[in-house]
C-alpha cells in the first residue's frame, strides 16, 4: 500500500485486544494496530502518538472543515483526546468522558498544537484537560478539552514507537465520514461492524468514529432544524435534509460525549435531535448504539451549534461559493 494510500479494513474475526499475545510481541502488535492496515483514527488525521516525544500538532485539511471554512469537533477531538493521563506506553487507556469548547473557528488556522495536562491521576481512573491553539501564533486560542479515563491494565516494558502518519495531499480528499465507513442509511446513520480500522487497542470501538458518526448525525439534525426555523427534529424518523444543498452552515461550539460501554461488535447505529434556540443558536443530542450487541448504548452526548455566516444559498447566489480549508 502506498504511503498515501486509505488503510484497508480487516475482517471483523482478527479484531484482538492487544494483551492477547507473548507479552515480548506486545510493542510490535501496537506498531501494527497504529499503522496504516490498522486504526484509521490517527493514521488518517495525520495526528501522531506514541513517539518517544509526541509532537502535539495535527494539520488543519478542508475535509476537517464544515461548508464555511470552521473546524469540526471530530478532529479536535482527535488532535486533543482525553484519556485521563494514561499513555499507550504505559497502560491499556479508554476514554470515559470528553468535553470540547470552541472558541476560535480556525478559519485561516493550517496547524494546531495540543498542549497536554494531566490533572490527576488515580490507581484507575484519571483525569485530563489539553489547550489547542494555533501553531504558528500560541496566543491564539482554538479551543479547551477536558475528559476522564480508565487504566484498563499496564503495559509492558521496553516501549517501542510506531510509524509516523503520512501527510495526505490537499487534493479531493472525501468526508470523513466516508474514511471511517459511516453511511446515511433511511433511518439514520450508521458504522459498519467492527474491524481493526474502527478498533481500539482493548479491542472495541476507538473514540475517532465514535466522534465522527455521532458528529455526522447532530449536524445533520441541527441544520435540519436550522432550516425549519423552529422546533425540534428527530433523526429517527427517516430521510432528513441535513442543509447540505442550500440550508443552514452550522459551526460547533460546544461538543459532549460520554463513552457508556465498549462497543463490540456492530453495525452501530447513532441517532440525534435536536432543538433550536434564540440567537441562531442551536442544541443536539445524540446516542450510538451496537447493533449487534443487542442495542446496547456505546456512547451519548450533546452538541451546541450556532449558525454561521450565510447559508450555502445565499453563498451561492451572491456569487460566493462554499467556503474551503486553507
Amino acid at each position: 500500500m502506498g504511503a498515501h494510500s486509505e488503510p484497508q479494513g480487516v475482517d471483523a474475526s482478527s479484531v484482538r485486544d492487544i494483551r492477547d499475545g507473548p507479552a515480548d510481541e506486545y510493542w510490535e502488535r501496537l506498531r501494527h494496530l497504529m499503522g496504516p492496515e490498522g486504526l484509521v483514527t490517527y493514521w488518517y488525521l495525520g495526528r501522531a502518538f506514541n513517539q518517544e516525544v509526541d509532537p502535539d500538532t495535527m494539520g488543519l485539511r478542508s475535509d476537517m472543515r464544515n461548508a464555511g471554512g470552521g473546524i469540526m469537533a471530530a478532529p479536535l477531538a482527535i488532535a486533543a483526546p482525553e484519556t485521563g493521563g494514561w499513555k499507550d506506553r504505559e497502560v491499556i487507556p479508554a476514554p470515559m468522558t470528553y468535553a470540547l469548547h470552541v472558541l476560535d473557528p480556525a478559519h485561516d488556522v493550517r496547524t494546531v498544537r495540543v498542549t497536554r495536562e494531566t490533572v490527576r491521576r488515580g490507581r484507575k481512573i484519571g483525569f485530563s484537560r489539553s489547550l489547542v491553539a494555533d501553531a504558528d501564533d500560541p496566543r491564539r486560542i482554538i479551543a479547551l478539552t477536558s475528559g476522564t479515563g480508565v487504566a484498563l491494565g499496564e503495559a509492558p516494558s521496553g516501549f517501542r514507537p510506531v510509524d509516523l502518519p503520512p501527510e495526505l495531499p490537499e487534493v479531493d480528499l472525501p468526508p470523513l465520514h466516508v474514511v471511517f465507513g459511516a453511511h446515511r442509511d433511511p433511518d439514520g446513520w450508521r458504522l459498519p461492524e467492527l474491524t481493526t480500522r474502527l478498533a481500539s487497542t482493548s479491542a472495541s470501538l476507538h473514540l475517532g468514529p465514535i466522534h465522527v458518526v455521532c458528529e455526522a448525525a447532530a449536524s445533520e439534525v441541527a441544520a435540519a432544524v436550522a432550516d425549519a426555523g423552529h422546533g425540534m427534529r428527530s433523526a429517527n424518523g427517516g430521510e432528513l435534509d441535513s442543509g447540505a444543498d442550500g440550508g443552514a452552515v452550522l459551526q460547533i461550539e460546544d461538543w459532549e460525549v460520554y463513552f457508556v460501554a465498549p462497543g463490540r461488535k456492530g453495525p452501530f447505529f447513532a441517532r440525534a435531535e435536536a432543538w433550536s434556540g434564540p440567537a441562531g443558536k442551536l442544541l443536539a443530542r445524540f446516542t450510538l448504539t451496537d447493533e449487534g450487541n443487542e442495542d446496547a448504548i456505546v456512547a451519548s452526548g450533546t452538541a451546541a451549534f450556532r449558525v454561521s455566516g450565510d447559508s450555502l444559498a445565499e453563498r451561492v447566489e451572491a456569487g460566493r461559493p462554499p467556503a474551503e480549508g486553507p
